[in-house]
């Protein structure tokens, strides 16, 4: 192969095994030794174990040999963020207060449709404790760094999986979102996020940030999150909210043009202050949408910030995940999560339904909303990367991080699929997002329109740091 072997894509591994130019093994073995250069700049991995990586990889290279490939991700390399149970290591979702051995032997969905696939587990990525914020750092761990510039942060709760996709340590990364956290760092880290339609991939146990919470891929392309996509969706009996399987081939999806659709690009969602560079990168996308023959109306959605319902419902879940903490426990853990969980533990009932009621009314405006629009465009983020170990950029007139994700967390309150794409960086040379947002169960449209716009506008460059050609 004379391309670099951490610049290949999912799809383009699995043919190069099927045509033997190349190995799981060799390929694992690079991205091991990647991971052991370029991780003490980002710290991106809570868990690397080199020999379980390699023994898979084996199992996976014989299966080759044998003419007896298993699945659509035979031999391909996935990080996994460490919310998602594995059966070999534990799961301590970035906190000390986590039993390790309470963990093992148990496997989310997530990890068993992969493993039905025959991937090679790479290792577990870091994420904030409990996922709780947009940016990556815990007590336990410390700071998840952006690969463009290991000073700034790599965005959150998805930091660690969005960090290795970009520098070049895995192809393919599983992330959760609940407020933007598959979104957030794909956008500050210059990759593919996708936040499919909650139920559309099964998640168990179920997260304690209840319905606002999904499980999505994270890649370099979006033909890669599609093929994700295609193994993630598989049916799972013990998710109860997961919604009926329907027959979708994401991938096959990829291929129809957007002449006909009907695209709203909103810059600002009404009352969003966005960054200079962010805003023309945007309005040049969206020429390209148009050239793609998409009919692109400047609309906003035209609902109020729903900020405060949000950090209710969010804030309440983070005080869900810790409801059975005793102060022992509570004092290892990140000072800022205690606070809004102290402030959550106040709120009323009348307080938690009122937030459900204006996230009802929230995604009745949007239903209606796509009833005129196919689609939605806006930035992923009004903002690009800020200085790591920070949950909010210096002088920001707020402590709390959904302040600057305004982009984000309104589509976890709707249960709507929403995909960032890479959209180049800003005069700094950090990365910005586009976001694309459809309507519930229409991931295979979202998927499409992004895959298209990478066509014409094809984003393959990695961060000088992580040294690929």
């Amino acid at each position: 192969m004379s391309e670099d072997i951490r610049a290949l894509s999912a799809r383009a591994l699995r043919q190069a095994y099927q045509s033997r130019t190349l190995s799981p093994v060799e390929v694992t073995e690079t991205l091991l030794d990647q991971i052991e250069r370029q991780d003490p700049a980002l710290n991106a991995w809570c868990l690397i174990d080199r020999e379980t990586t390699l023994t898979s990889a084996r199992e996976a290279e014989q299966r080759y040999l044998r003419d007896d490939s298993q699945g659509l991700l035979d031999g391909i390399p996935v990080a996994i963020k460490d919310v998602f149970l594995t059966p070999m290591w534990p799961t301590l979702k970035g906190s000390r207060t986590v039993d390790p051995a309470k963990t093992l032997g148990k496997r989310a969905p997530a990890v068993a449709a992969l493993e039905r696939h025959g991937y090679v587990p790479l290792g577990k990525t870091t994420t904030p404790e409990f996922g709780w914020k947009g940016v990556t750092d815990s007590p336990m761990c410390g700071a998840t760094n952006n690969p463009w510039d290991p000073a700034k942060t790599a965005g959150g709760s998805s930091g660690g999986s969005a960090a290795a996709v970009a520098a070049g340590m895995a192809p393919l990364a599983l992330g959760t979102d609940a407020g933007g956290s598959i979104r957030i760092p794909a956008a500050f880290c210059g990759i593919v996020g996708h936040k499919p339609t909650f139920g559309e991939v099964p998640h168990w146990p179920a997260s304690p940030f209840g319905t606002l919470a999904h499980a999505g891929p994270m890649t370099r392309t979006v033909e890669d999150c599609a093929l994700m996509m295609q193994v993630l969706s598989e049916a799972d009996p013990r998710d109860a909210q997961a919604a009926p399987r329907r027959p979708q081939d994401y991938l096959a999806a990829l291929d129809g043009g957007l002449k006909g659709l009907r695209i709203a690009y909103s810059r600002n969602l009404g009352y969003v202050d966005v960054a200079a560079d962010i805003e023309q990168a945007c309005d040049e996308a969206v020429a390209v949408l148009r050239d793609l023959g998409a009919e692109v109306v400047e609309a906003d959605p035209g609902f109020r910030s729903p900020l405060a319902a949000f950090g209710h419902l969010f804030y309440g879940g983070a005080a869900n995940a810790c409801r059975e903490l005793g102060a022992r426990q509570r004092s290892l853990m990140d000072p800022a999560l205690m606070e809004v969980v102290s402030k959550a533990e106040r709120l009323s009932m009348l307080d938690y339904l009122g937030a459900v009621n204006e996230r009802l009314a929230l995604s009745e405006r949007m239903a209606l909303f796509h009833e005129k629009y196919d689609l939605l465009v806006t930035p992923t983020l009004p903002i690009t990367a800020f200085d790591t170990a920070r949950e909010v950029p210096v002088d920001w007139p707020s402590t709390r991080w959904p302040t600057w994700t305004p982009f984000t967390y309104p589509f976890n309150l709707t249960g709507q699929p929403a995909l960032s794409l890479p959209l180049g960086l800003d005069r700094a040379g950090l990365p910005m997002g586009l976001q694309i947002v459809g309507r519930r169960f229409d991931d295979a449209l979202v998927l499409r329109a992004g895959h298209q716009f990478e066509q014409q506008r094809p984003w393959r460059r990695f961060p000088p740091l992580a040294g690929v050609d």
